[in-house]
């Protein structure tokens, strides 16, 4: 879904029913795993497709893992990394380019919920949006005094 349209830079919001796990720390024969990345990344893939991305660079792609249990940032990166590659193959970009970054974050979703939530942002769309949370985070300090 295009969500907010600035001139011709774009931000894009959507949600994948895939359920990421800490692949570090799971006890599994390899072929279990490789064909749950298999299925992540063309998962992934033709979502991204079906919503008709379109980047320009730099950009901010950001993945938000929601599920009832959290992960630890070391854990929350790797549980990503079919996603990710799903993602920049629907995109045309190899997902170690430096004109795009990657960024992770989690939410704890109710029992049984599982979801990968993506925003892709023109990376000065996600500048100025970091700037006003700092702004808003200075505001409420000074207030406190």
């Amino acid at each position: 879904m295009l969500i907010a349209p600035v001139g011709k830079r774009k931000m894009f919001k959507f949600t994948m029913p895939i359920r990421t796990q800490s692949e570090a720390n799971v006890k599994e024969h390899f072929h279990v795993k490789a064909k749950r990345a298999k299925s992540q990344r063309e998962a992934s893939c033709l979502i991204t497709k079906s919503k008709q991305v379109k980047i320009l660079t730099p950009s901010v792609i950001t993945l938000t893992r929601i599920s009832p249990r959290t992960l630890d940032t070391d854990n929350l990166a790797r549980s990503f990394k079919a996603v990710r590659d799903g993602i920049a193959d629907a995109i045309q970009i190899d997902d170690g380019d430096d004109t795009v970054e990657w960024r992770y974050a989690q939410m704890k979703g109710a029992p049984k919920e599982y979801f990968v939530g993506v925003m892709i942002q023109d990376k000065e769309i996600w500048l100025l949006s970091e700037i006003d949370k700092l702004i808003s985070i200075y505001n409420d300090l000074q207030e406190g005094k």
